[in-house]
């Protein structure tokens, strides 16, 4: 007989913790660049069967945050189980060894993890597991890829008779094989948010990350299929999950809105290995550390010292009272900003108000992206903007953001100046400022000159924020 137990608010099977004595597969499906626009997170345009069947079948998280809005910064964190910026991996694309076009980066500007941190590969290695990472990796800290992971599949890792710790990277990117003979979405049929232009460019883009979701479900559903096909579904506990929002519509990826870092998250399991009541939906604030931390508890892993997160399936487990997400430089354009997110409210944190959101970015260099980020900002130049769409692509640079999710999930009324919502305004100042004190939050601190300099050599002419002339003047 099992025993349920019902711990802060989770359904938790007490024989879990007996059945992960026979250890369990681990893979990790992470998504790039995507939304939660599917059919069991309740889109009504879109269905998703292999979303909507890990969901009956296993636990849908609805409020599960990223640590950061951009993709090696928020790997850097769920790899390691600890905040970017506690570790100092906070700046996008920093320390890799050569550039993609070749030259060698000085050491002075490569980023070491202190000497007790290690990854979660590293640990399930050392706990006897194979590990493996199909993929893309992309960490902001020096590795070595063959000390990381161990074998190149699950095939390799059932010949050795180990289970194992896996990572399959999903690309952001339609693919059209895929879609071929589905129907894809409609621009008419879509609602474009409220922050941009409504019209056919927006719509387009609005529709492709509809197309892109559609193409994922049936990608994933391949994966899970062949993993059932080499007889390792029933022994295997699949973990899915997102890098950041979606690359093609602007101010999701690398900013600190809802689209940039709410993600979709998803956990099934096999009858072997039970977790929690099946379908379960858990409605609270969790993030990516959370993810890594769990993960370990599976295999029945302590997590390290420096590790951040929490074990959600734990009988001890509590509830995040709140959860942070940071953005600083990505690529060559340099920037600060944190976000608080509790169960209701969010609040936006800038710190260089001195430029706009729609200062130089890499969007205005990629055809794909290039029209739609030129669109906003001849919106801004034309003076015809809406309410909606002044903060994020107005000239000027908002200091303080406070949004009520319950009531306008897009953040388009910025309550920071309303006195109604002076309390919590100020009460989510203190828990920003707290946790920048106690984490030593290293985006405090000024990029160094070598780094810069590195950044400078890899972009040379787009560099154009103030702190790179400050280099070059020295």
């Amino acid at each position: 007989m099992k025993l349920i137990v019902l711990v802060g608010g989770v359904l938790i099977s007490a024989s879990l913790h007996a059945a992960r004595k026979s250890r369990p597969n681990i893979l990790w499906i992470v998504q790039e660049d995507m939304n939660s626009w599917m059919s069991c997170y309740g889109d009504p345009l879109l269905k998703t069967p292999t979303f909507d069947s890990m969901a009956e079948n296993g636990v849908r998280f609805t409020r599960a945050y990223v640590t950061a809005p951009v993709c090696s910064a928020s790997r850097s964190a769920f790899i390691t189980g600890a905040m970017q910026t506690t570790l100092g991996t906070h700046h996008h694309r920093s320390s890799k060894t050569t550039w993609r076009k070749g030259g060698e980066v000085s050491p002075s500007a490569l980023i070491h993890l202190p000497e007790r941190v290690n990854t979660l590969p590293e640990l399930f290695q050392e706990a006897g597991y194979a590990t493996f990472n199909q993929g893309k990796e992309d960490y902001n800290f020096v590795h070595k890829k063959s000390e990381l992971y161990t074998v190149k599949g699950w095939s390799e890792a059932k010949s050795q008779g180990k289970p194992f710790f896996g990572q399959i990277q999903v690309t952001g990117n339609t693919h059209s094989r895929l879609l071929a003979g589905k129907k894809l979405m409609d621009p008419s049929r879509v609602t474009v948010p409220p922050y941009y232009p409504d019209n056919e460019l927006y719509r387009k883009e609005v529709a492709l990350h509809y197309d892109m979701v559609l193409s994922k479900d049936i990608e994933i559903g391949r994966i899970l299929k062949r993993l059932e096909k080499d007889g390792l579904a029933d022994d295997t506990i699949v973990v899915f999950f997102t890098d950041h929002g979606a690359a093609n519509l602007i101010r999701n990826k690398q900013f600190c809105y809802e689209g940039g870092i709410n993600v979709p998250f998803l956990i099934q399991w096999p009858k072997k290995f039970p977790i929690t009541k099946p379908g379960l939906v858990n409605d609270d604030l969790v993030n990516t550390l959370d993810i890594a931390v769990t993960t370990l508890a599976f295999a029945g892993i302590d997590p390290q010292p420096h590790m951040e997160g929490k074990d959600l399936f734990s009988r001890e487990y509590k509830p995040r009272e709140y959860v942070i997400a940071a953005r600083d430089r990505c690529d060559y354009t340099i920037d600060r900003i944190r976000a608080v997110v509790t169960p209701r409210y969010k609040y936006i944190r800038s710190f260089l108000t001195d430029r706009p959101y729609l200062q130089s970015q890499y969007r205005n260099h990629y055809p794909k992206y290039a029209k739609a980020c030129k669109a906003l900002i001849e919106l801004r130049n034309s003076g015809k903007m809406t309410d909606a769409q002044k903060t994020f692509c107005g000239e000027e640079r908002i200091p303080h953001e406070l949004y009520d999710l319950k009531n306008d999930p897009h953040e388009i009324r910025n309550l920071a100046n309303d006195p109604v919502y002076a309390i919590e305004f100020r009460r989510h100042q203190q828990i920003l400022e707290t946790w920048i004190k106690q984490t030593d939050d290293k985006g405090q601190y000024p990029e160094s000159p070598e780094s810069l300099r590195q950044v400078m050599k890899r972009w040379g002419h787009r560099c154009v924020n103030p702190e790179y002339k400050a280099v070059v003047e020295k």
